[in-house]
Formats: C-alpha cells, structure tokens, sequence
C-alpha cells in the first residue's frame, strides 16, 4: 500500500505515542519522513530504526516548535535531505503540562499551553507553507477536548485545541485554491502517555466503559486515520475536524 511514494512529510512530536505511530504509518506508505522531537533525541532515533528496519526512509530532527529558529532549522534540514517539496505537514505536537484550575494558574501557565498546542500550528505551517504545493495536505491534531471543553483543569487547554479547530477551518479557505487541504483530529480517550500521565485509572475505566465500542482507542488507528487524510484518497475533503473517540461524543 505505497500511494504515498515520493512524498515528503514533517511529523511535529513525532516520535512517540500517537506521532511515532504516524510517522511509521506514513513511511509504510511509501513517505519520506522528517520526525521532529524536542526533549528526547532517543526516542527520535527510535522512530526512525523502526521505519528503517521495515524498509521505510526516514530522519530525526530537533525541533522546539514553538520556537521560530527551530523550526527553520528544522525545515532546513528536512529540505537539505529530501529536497525543496514538502507534501505532507502532520501538526501532533502538543500538551497539557499539567490539571490546573483557574484560581491554579498564571499567566506563564496560560503562554505555555497556548505557545505549545496552538502557536505552534502556525508557526510551522507558516514555515512549511512556502515548500508546499498542489496536492499538499495539513493534518492538525485537536482534541475531544476542543469541542466539550475538557475535563477537570484543562480549560486552557481545551480552549487551545477548540482554536486549532476554528484555525484548520480557516486555513481550508485560504490554501483550498491553491489546491492544498487542511484537516484536522479530534481524538478522544487514545492509549498513551499523554493520559498516563494526566489521568487517573478510575476516570479511564469510566471513560472506556461508557463509550460505545467499550474500550480506549489505540495510536496506531489515529494513524490509520491520519494517512487517509495525508493521501490523494480523501482529495476531496477539506476544513474537517473528525471525531475519533469510539462514539463517546458526536460532532
């Protein structure tokens, strides 16, 4: 299934959880792939063996995404080693740091989440956007989150990725007739860190048994998602959020 042979494609927080998978479900289609990490060279290079080892082309690159040298760098390098056509822009870098109610934060709490999930959408699409052209397609990654505002101590958060929604859809105007598309994710309860880290195992379970298909989504069907989107097969679709949470909310 090699439909994106001679593609090149950016990862932002590509090489772990939900961006690993998708980075390995890009090369396996036949895509050059640029895997962006920022706190752990190893998990980059990681990525990159297991595209190797199963015959895909890939490279690790830093990137502090919300930093514009970064990420000119970061494109540089991409376009150095595969050449000046970047096809492909997936945006899953993001975070929530941490559960903090309002009274909780401050303000270098607030820069934070909206420097990271939404600052960075623009700042690296507006870097790649020079190198893309017709066909090219953006992949976004919102959440859930965006559309029911979050659980507790993600208001800020939920508010950035709500944001990012509201972005793809505007970008869809304006790239549509240049003949580039613009989508985005809106995922739900997906196994990884991210919710090791920020969620208790109670509210997991609960989550997992009141949505449809009982149970938590995993990495690599996001991915799955994600390659349908970055390919001439969804040529047609453009300015969507889809939802991809089991049937646990609907749009």
């Amino acid at each position: 299934m090699e439909h994106l042979n001679g593609k090149v494609a950016v990862v932002t927080g590509g090489s772990r959880d939900i961006g690993r998978a998708v980075s390995v479900s890009l090369a396996k289609a036949g895509a050059k792939v640029a895997v962006n990490y920022f706190e752990n060279e190893s998990q980059g290079k990681e990525t990159v063996a297991e595209i190797e080892k199963n015959g895909g082309t890939a490279i690790a690159v830093y990137a502090d995404v919300t930093k514009q040298d970064d990420i000119d760098a970061m494109v540089k390098a991409t376009t150095d080693h595969y050449g000046s056509k970047i096809d492909i822009l997936v945006n899953v870098a993001g975070g929530l740091f941490a559960r903090k109610t309002i009274e909780e934060m401050d303000e270098a709490f607030y820069d934070l989440l909206m420097d990271v999930n939404l600052k960075s959408v623009f700042l690296v699409t507006k870097a790649i956007k020079p190198y893309m052209g017709k066909g090219g397609s953006i992949v976004n990654f919102a959440s859930q989150a965006g559309r029911d505002g979050g659980g507790p101590g993600a208001a800020i958060y939920a508010t950035s990725k709500g944001a990012v929604m509201t972005y793809t859809r505007a970008l869809a105007k304006e790239f549509g007739p240049q003949g580039i598309r613009v989508n985005a994710l809106c995922p739900g309860m997906i196994s990884t860190k991210f919710h090791d880290d920020f969620t208790q195992n109670v509210v997991r379970e609960k989550v997992a048994g009141a949505t449809p298909l009982r149970r938590e989504g995993e990495a690599h069907e996001v991915a799955d998602l994600v390659l349908y989107l970055a390919s001439d097969r969804s040529s047609f679709l453009t300015g969507t959020n889809i939802d991809i949470n089991g049937g646990l909310a609907f749009s």
